[in-house]
């Protein structure tokens, strides 16, 4: 049985057998018997490389470790508002660090970037939104459409799902509600390319 730590974009913990591409954690969210108990642990939700320097955690969920998460691509993870790992992505981590301080001055470091994040992504316990100019949002952005996640390509959208991109729609013009970040939003736009697959190649096939 699959277990229920494949994450959407609107940052649920879905159980799902489709691995992903990306690898991160957002502190401790299971119990001895490896059941989900909460959403998040803290304010530090990394998004990190598969493979790195051999290390291989088996079984996962292990008790009192963080929560092993798997995203579909970095920009699933990016809107569920996870950030690049400062340990496996150092040079993303760095590069985020530089693009973070032409955005927000005076707001240096991972903590400001987490909190700053935390606010973004959160309203309570409940997942924030944000209204944009759909049409000015940068490729990788993910929106709300018709109460599922899309992910925004050139003049597309495309319907997320755990395994994959499986459908394509003209994107909506207007007013709408976008699901990754602001701050990310920006970075996007900036021209990210980091060290993890931006997107999973079901994006260039539907």
């Amino acid at each position: 049985m699959p277990l229920r730590n494949r994450v959407t974009p609107l940052g649920e913990l879905v159980a799902d057998p489709a691995r992903g591409l990306v690898y991160g954690n957002r502190g401790c969210l299971h119990d001895a018997a490896g059941r989900i108990r909460r959403g998040h642990n803290g304010r530090r939700w990394i998004a990190c490389r598969l493979e790195f320097r051999g290390w291989l955690r088996r079984p996962l969920l292990q008790p009192g470790r963080f929560t092993e998460l798997f995203f579909l691509d970095e920009a699933t993870a990016m809107a569920a508002g996870h950030r690049a790992c400062a340990l496996c992505r150092r040079e993303d981590y760095n590069r985020l660090g530089e693009i973070w301080a032409r955005l927000h001055p005076g707001e240096p470091g991972a903590d400001a970037i987490d909190a700053r994040l935390h606010a973004e992504r959160l309203a309570g316990r409940e997942r924030r939104l944000h209204d944009v100019e759909l049409d000015e949002l940068p490729d990788g952005a993910f929106v709300l459409h018709d109460g599922e996640p899309w992910l925004v390509l050139g003049g597309s959208i495309l319907h997320w799902t755990p395994a994959g991109y499986d459908r394509r729609a003209h994107r909506p013009v207007g007013l709408g509600r976008a699901i990754t970040p602001p701050s990310l939003v920006n970075v996007l736009r900036a021209g990210w390319g980091g060290a993890v697959p931006l997107l999973h190649p079901s994006a260039a096939r539907v």
